[in-house]
């Protein structure tokens, strides 16, 4: 049966087709949302994959983290089924991989309780910007235009106060003050004000405050209210399940299953080979931002292993073996039992385990048979005693003669062809 393979390239996906007959597969790599991490490579049962050079891509180099041989490429699909992160995908006659039952793939989840209010935190940190916040909320302007000239006084207690960010959907006269947020600390604010310049102390906010944070004096209070409504909308497609949105929501609204679970250490007899200022490659590439630089001058790199999602990109782009990722557990969809089984079960055993190793021989040069080669045996040349006496002779005059400062400085200064004459005679002398 006849099989061909086309490539074409859009964007930043190299896209490939196989056509065998009746049946179509295309393979999806998009190279910009891939981080390197090197599943597929270990994983592909025909070595159609080869890893690029992480640590330069991470700090900055635009290239391929993963390079495909699509002759070479049997389209089974496991680099699709397993990929963390979503930037390979394989469709079997227009039917993508991860939804045909016949095939594992990676199994994870992520659900929102009704305790979520929701509030603005799980969007502001995502690191894929998979959530989308639908937060219900009327601008104060609409149900309670501004009452000039009302007395009053405002209130914060910051020690109430997580930042929910109900208030500042509701009226301009609340300041979020933004901060640079790291894994470190996910808190993407550090305060929170009030232009009392436009407030009217309606004492609304207060009112709807979930965490009774604001207290409000006025004079002339609103006698309006209002239950807060809205959800959040996770795009599963760029959600890697880090569990960002799990670790900063106030309410315990979230639950998470990663898709692998294991460990992520710092090796400390490596650290000193470390240089986070020039380097950060670890920061850089990972796709959780599980990595970040410590406020702590003692310190010179720190991971919140809470957020790994263990796919080894950071062990992979660390060019100074400062990071160790194992894994523990893989958690998949069940493996069918089709004849083919043993491939894909080896695949998820070799993504906790690693490939085995083998020696690639297809370069090695093989040794001589020397037992079997015959040799011609050498034929040692008859010397002359009496020529080899009066060459040893003329060379030691030649010799002797180049000692002399004299004919150095002759041979130097003068005519070739005239020093060679001179130190001749002298020679001769």
């Amino acid at each position: 049966m006849d099989i061909s393979v086309e490539s074409d390239f859009e964007g930043s996906k190299f896209i490939y087709n196989q056509k065998s007959g009746d049946r179509c597969k295309k393979h999806i790599y998009d190279y910009k949302r891939c981080v390197g991490c090197g599943i597929c490579v270990d994983i592909c049962p025909s070595a159609a994959l080869e890893l690029g050079p992480i640590p330069e891509i991470a700090t900055g180099m635009d290239a391929p983290p993963v390079m495909i041989d699509p002759d070479s490429c049997s389209f089974c699909g496991m680099c699709a089924a397993f990929c963390p992160v979503g930037a390979m995908e394989m469709y079997f006659d227009g039917e993508n991989i991860l939804n045909l039952e016949d095939y594992p793939h990676l199994d994870s989840k992520i659900s929102v309780s009704e305790d979520c209010l929701p509030c603005v935190l799980c969007e502001k940190v995502c690191p894929q910007e998979a959530i989308k916040l639908n937060l219900k909320v009327p601008k104060k302007e609409d149900i309670a235009p501004f009452n000039e000239g009302v007395k009053g006084s405002i209130d914060i207690d910051m020690n109430k106060c997580n930042f929910c960010g109900v208030c500042t959907e509701f009226c301009e006269a609340f300041i979020p003050i933004e901060r640079e947020f790291t894994s470190e600390d996910l808190t993407p604010f550090k305060d929170l004000r009030v232009d009392e310049k436009r407030c009217d102390y309606c004492k609304i906010c207060e009112r709807i405050c979930p965490e009774d944070a604001i207290t409000v004096e006025s004079e002339d209070p609103s006698e309006v209210s209002f239950e807060i409504e809205g959800d959040i909308d996770i795009d599963e497609d760029k959600c890697i399940k880090c569990g960002r949105c799990l670790l900063i929501c106030p309410y315990d609204a979230v639950e998470l299953e990663k898709p692998m679970d294991g460990s992520v250490e710092i090796v400390e007899r490596n650290l000193h080979r470390c240089d986070p200022q020039g380097c950060q490659a670890c920061v850089k590439i990972c796709p959780a931002k599980a990595w970040y630089l410590p406020s702590s001058p003692d310190e010179k790199i720190g991971v919140n292993d809470e957020l790994c999602i263990f796919c080894k990109a950071c062990y992979n782009a660390c060019a100074y073996d400062v990071i160790t990722v194992d894994r523990d557990c893989i958690n998949h969809t069940p493996v069918s039992e089709a004849s083919w089984n043993g491939e894909w079960c080896k695949a998820i055993s070799q993504m906790k385990t690693g490939p085995s190793e083998k020696s690639d021989l297809s370069r090695a040069l093989k040794p001589i048979d020397l037992e079997n080669k015959k040799t011609e045996e050498v034929q040692i040349p008859k010397t002359d005693e009496n020529m080899t006496l009066e060459v040893r002779g003329r060379l030691q005059k030649v010799s002797s003669a180049l000692g002399k400062a004299k004919v150095r400085q002759i041979w130097e200064k003068d005519d070739i062809e005239e020093a060679k004459i001179k130190i001749k005679k002298r020679v001769e002398a």
